[in-house]
């Protein structure tokens, strides 16, 4: 009656599949489990990598009792139930290893429950979580665990899974004389995307519809069927998590340097996961004004133009035009002078604070004010000689001439930099000039 991959969870280390790093013969940790000598820990990995099975199989090698609750569906008076009974098991000489599924989920005064019982020993505390531990669980439960990365199983990893599945008659698919190619397990294995119950539950499905099973018996997997067994799978991704804002990174980086290919991809990646269109084209926006910037002043106009054109046409068709702007974006020439510039000007204002403006360039809308000085030596700079007035400045008195931007040697800024270096030079010598 149970499904399959529950069925084939393994009851060892060595039929563990992947996690060859963590689980290397000679690790620690593994080494720590067959002794029997384990501790509390938090293990952090996507779905289908094997923390409930590694939860179960410490309490095993433990000679623990294992009791699991999960934060989706446990509140704090069912916790406090479960701790309870831990501390009579721990009275009678045994201890208790406390699943907690999806550990992220409770909040700091759940998370907090488990403290003084982890500290006095009553509990082996096993939190799973697919969301990064530093930023959702708190400090003090942190600090009273261990962290451990579990990876994504590889395809060739989960195959093995498979094959098993298939061999074995007491708990698998074996005896039943089913059908299927290598070449099909290797899309069953593909297909999984790093998840082995879910290789395991796809093996089952096709098992269930193959072509002439009857009575659970025989049956062959064809091509036909197992098309329809993969069809709209669905890859990882957390539209409100870790791996959102990684797949957001890689694709701001890829275009930052220059790598089209890398950036479509994860482009891709994203919209195929489910992220919204329009908070890519916002970023591809703020990627045209942050990393091209005027060394290419067109990115920003094409941006806000993809932007408009996704509106329009929405999804499939207006990907076409995120993606052409990702294209742009990463093949055009760079420059962050101008945001560099602005972060410099940011923190002057906060350095220098209320600083008044100078009289030359104030407003004069009334008479009182320009008896007052409001506008007095103003230089109209279109009356100056090469349309710029040299001798004035544009800073309060208390700061003098700042230089924020400073552009690169790419694109338009070539051009913008030698201008602004003669005038700038321009300027320093004719306020020198005034102020002898």
């Amino acid at each position: 009656m149970r499904p399959l991959a529950e069925r084939m969870r393994p009851a060892s280390l060595d039929e563990m599949v992947g996690q060859r790093r963590l689980l290397a013969p000679d690790s620690v940790l593994r080494r720590s489990i067959q002794a029997g000598q384990v501790h509390s820990m938090i293990l952090w990995g996507p779905p289908g990598c094997g923390k409930t099975t590694l939860a179960l199989l410490l309490a095993r090698y433990a000679d623990a009792e294992f009791r699991a609750v999960s934060a989706v569906l446990s509140g704090l008076p069912e916790v406090r139930k479960v701790l309870a009974e831990a501390e009579q098991t721990f009275a009678g000489g045994r201890r208790t290893v406390l699943f907690v599924d999806e550990v992220h989920r409770f909040n700091k005064a759940q998370q907090d429950a488990f403290l003084p019982h982890i500290e006095r020993g009553t509990i082996l505390f096993v939190g799973a979580t697919t969301e990064n531990p530093s930023f959702e669980l708190n400090s003090a439960l942190l600090s009273r665990c261990r962290v451990h990365v579990m990876e994504a199983v590889s395809a060739d990893d989960i195959r093995q899974a498979l094959e098993r599945a298939l061999e074995d008659e007491t708990r698998g698919l074996g005896g039943r004389g089913l059908q299927i190619g290598e070449s099909q397990l290797q899309l069953i294995a593909t297909a999984a995307d790093g998840d082995v119950r879910r290789g395991l539950t796809l093996l089952e499905i096709a098992a269930e519809v193959a072509e002439g099973v009857e009575a659970g018996q025989g049956g062959t997997v064809t091509d036909e069927v197992l098309e329809q067994v993969l069809a709209d799978r669905t890859r990882r991704f957390d539209k409100g998590g870790e791996q959102f804002y990684d797949q957001m990174s890689a694709l701001h980086k890829c275009v930052r340097s220059s790598n089209p290919d890398a950036a479509l991809y994860w482009l891709a990646r994203m919209l195929d996961g489910g992220a919204d269109p329009g908070y890519l084209a916002r970023r591809l926006t703020r990627m045209a004004v942050e990393d091209v910037g005027l060394a290419d002043p067109r990115a920003l106009q094409m941006s806000i133009d993809a932007w408009d054109a996704y509106d329009r046409l929405g999804s499939p068709e207006g990907e076409l035009a995120l993606a052409q702007v990702a294209i742009y974006l990463a093949s055009t020439a760079k420059s962050n002078a101008a945001y560099k510039a602005w972060g410099q000007a940011q923190a002057d204002v906060r350095k220098y604070g209320t600083q008044e403006v100078p009289m030359h360039i104030r407003n004069a809308p009334t008479r009182l004010m320009k008896n007052l000085g409001y506008g007095r030596g103003y230089q109209y700079d279109h009356d100056a000689e090469g349309g710029v007035a040299l001798g004035q400045t544009g800073f309060p008195d208390a700061m003098g001439e700042r230089v924020y931007y400073q552009p690169v040697e790419r694109g338009m800024e070539i051009r913008l930099g030698e201008k602004l270096e003669r005038l700038r030079a321009e300027r320093e010598a004719a306020q020198g000039n005034r102020s002898k």
